[in-house]
């Protein structure tokens, strides 16, 4: 084994704007490379964003949850291959089956190609068993986003949402039989352990970073006031969205609050219809498509950032905030107290009326909006994508030492 490994980096959705694992492998690939590691992005759509020095193989999918183009029925032409015909056959019958199809492209091109190391970024498909240098990250178990959408669900809704959901059967499996995991933090392992069977001693924990060339404190970019700032896929119910604009509807008129949503919300969906129910119309903001200089000046503007959710396996919209030294007011859902220690005002998740309260005792106090944007900002300086490079290059060869002294994982 060299020095210089060839890493073969998977994510079946990389684009940034999609989610964490969009920022993840962008900033992950790019401290790889500077560490002298020949990495290669193989994803499939929407596309990942990557920065110079590193390499993108495509492995293009039929894409039928394309915004311009949801539910598009493909040329006979584009059903010729398996990952295709399951593709198209999932999104039929209402299941989601773009990590599998993924996997099936994915084990083809690697099968031909000789990498070190394959890095899958929580796609975890059946076609990944028995690639050589199998390791993956899983950031938190879906299995929690889907017993969060099934509370309150009606009958028919909670068809829909297990038929969606079917492929965790496939996740939990293929992940059981990978013989290294990295977690971003302790909660995330415990409950990849709880809730997907996986032994406590196949996980690493490696923390994720921050950019702190952007995200930092800049005196120059005025505080707004009232303004709140959160990150939120609007629709998703783990995120805790609604919690928060129950919080802000309850906030005293004379705070002038205004709440910045970093995210999209269905048209006709229940945050519209919440949004509608509250009268909140009017002080609330979407925005999506931003640039990270964009987020990072809009997270600076705000006198507090707030993460509301009912669990998080590490919470990149919390670190951010606090890099840039704005003062947030956060959940201890999952790994959020990890990130943050003592540096948020910290509330029970799911509880509307103690989000509301700590809101407005950070609008009203310039002393805790100081002190909680300080701290936040010096602990984010801990965080680091070269630190997450470092500690996952480390898994890497450990990987391949148990692997060359026939160790392999064999079990599920």
């Amino acid at each position: 084994m060299t020095d210089r490994l060839r890493i073969a980096l998977l994510s079946y959705r990389g684009k940034p704007t999609c989610g964490g694992q969009g920022v993840y492998i962008r900033h992950l690939s790019r401290e790889l490379a500077a560490l002298g590691h020949h990495v290669e992005v193989i994803g499939g759509p929407p596309y990942p964003v990557l920065d110079d020095g590193v390499r993108f193989t495509p492995l293009p999918g039929l894409d039928l949850y394309a915004p311009d183009n949801p539910f598009r029925t493909p040329a006979l032409r584009e059903l010729r291959t398996l990952p295709n015909i399951l593709e198209y056959a999932g999104m039929k019958t209402g299941r989601f089956t773009e990590p599998l199809a993924f996997s099936l492209r994915a084990r083809a091109y690697l099968r031909r190609r000789p990498f070190d190391v394959v890095h899958d970024n929580q796609g975890l498909g059946y076609g990944l068993l028995g690639l050589p240098g199998l390791v993956a990250t899983i950031h938190h178990p879906v299995a929690i986003d889907r017993e969060w959408e099934l509370r309150d669900a009606d009958v028919r809704r909670r068809q829909e949402v297990l038929s969606w959901y079917r492929f965790l059967r496939m996740q939990h499996r293929v992940a059981r039989r990978i013989p290294r995991i990295m977690t971003p933090a302790a909660a995330s392992s415990l409950a990849v352990t709880e809730w997907m069977g996986v032994p406590a001693e196949r996980l690493t924990v490696t923390p994720l970073g921050v950019d702190g060339a952007v995200f930092r404190p800049d005196p120059c970019v005025p505080r707004v006031r009232g303004r709140i700032v959160t990150t939120a896929s609007a629709d998703v119910p783990v995120k805790g969205l609604p919690q928060l604009l129950r919080a802000v509807a309850a906030l005293p008129d004379e705070l002038s609050a205004e709440l910045h949503v970093v995210g999209t919300a269905r048209p006709g969906g229940p945050t519209e219809r919440l949004l509608t129910e509250l009268g909140l119309t009017s002080p609330v903001r979407f925005h999506s498509g931003l640039t990270d200089r964009q987020l990072a000046d809009l997270v600076r503007s705000a006198e507090v950032a707030c993460v509301p959710s009912l669990f998080e396996g590490f919470s990149l919209p919390a670190l951010e905030a606090m890099a840039c030294g704005t003062p947030l007011v956060a959940t201890t859902a999952g790994a959020i107290p990890e990130v943050t220690a003592d540096t948020a005002l910290h509330v029970p998740p799911g509880d509307a009326t103690a989000l509301a309260r700590a809101l407005r005792d950070v609008l009203t106090s310039r002393t805790l909006r100081d002190r909680l944007g300080a701290a936040g900002a010096a602990r984010a300086q801990q965080f680091t994508w070269r630190a997450t490079a470092e500690a996952t290059v480390a898994v890497y060869r450990a990987r391949l030492g148990r692997a060359t002294a026939g160790e392999e994982c064999r079990t599920c």
